[in-house]
């Protein structure tokens, strides 16, 4: 099953002004802003990229916002984004994707774990649906994000023993497995990283392992990652944490 649960590419709106839904505080705010550039931004070329809430253009570097409604990400900038940064914004349908990328260094994931979750490559994703009310797992393939079986048992059981794992914050965040031959990290990354990784890996691979583009864009992604992680804090030495509501406790049965 490829990308029916929510790896999906950034969808784009075309409606020229703040998407519907919004509390009618947050709509008025957005239409002001919105009214406000209009005049402003009128000589700029057709196809600038522009917040898909207030229609700001955007820079390079910009904050994504989750519709849990639509399971869609929206591009924002940074006034819009802050907007949605507190649980239970707007409702709680819209959740804006942290920035942050952690690391436990003092608990590598074991190759014994990793083969309890019985995944069939070397590197993959993972997040929390909310709509599906459990943990997706996913991994880039020549057409996108193509999802696989989870063992939901052996996943609780490991989110259990590793805190970086437990820290998961539904459908914003995502856990990320890279298996190499210095070992197997892991990180927890925003979600939509692990989008633009599937969609540069779509355009870049060839033959049947990705080839030597793939393989570089890969390793690029990775030392990002290593270069931008901090340790994950321990709330025991009175360390902050990262905040945020968690994945529900899975019932058995």
């Amino acid at each position: 099953m490829t990308g029916a649960t929510g790896l999906r590419r950034f969808v784009k709106r075309t409606a020229g002004g703040p998407p519907a839904g919004l509390p009618p505080s947050i709509q008025e705010v957005l239409a002001a802003r919105a009214a406000t550039r209009a005049g402003r931004q009128a000589g700029l070329p057709e196809g600038a990229e522009r917040c898909e809430m207030c229609r700001e253009v955007l820079g390079e570097r910009h904050g994504h916002v989750v519709d849990l409604e639509k399971r869609s990400l929206s591009c924002t900038c940074r006034a819009c984004y802050l907007l949605f940064t507190h649980e239970g914004a707007a409702g709680g349908r819209y959740r804006a994707v942290p920035e942050h990328v952690y690391h436990d260094p003092g608990r590598p994931l074991t190759d014994a774990d990793w083969n309890e979750l019985q995944i069939p490559v070397a590197m993959a994703f993972f997040f929390y649906n909310s709509a599906l009310d459990r943990v997706v797992a996913g991994y880039p393939s020549p057409g996108g994000a193509t999802e696989c079986e989870l063992d939901l048992t052996a996943w609780d059981r490991l989110a259990a023993a590793y805190p970086l794992l437990g820290a998961l914050t539904p459908d914003v965040e995502a856990i990320f497995v890279n298996r190499t031959e210095h070992g197997n990290e892991l990180f927890l990354i925003p979600v939509d990283e692990c989008y633009s990784l599937v969609g540069e890996l779509r355009m870049k691979w060839q033959g049947f392992d990705g080839g030597a583009e793939a393989r570089a864009a890969l390793a690029t992604f990775t030392g990002g990652l290593r270069r931008r992680a901090v340790p994950l804090a321990d709330s025991r030495n009175g360390q902050d944490v990262p905040s945020g509501p968690r994945p529900p406790k899975r019932e058995d049965g």
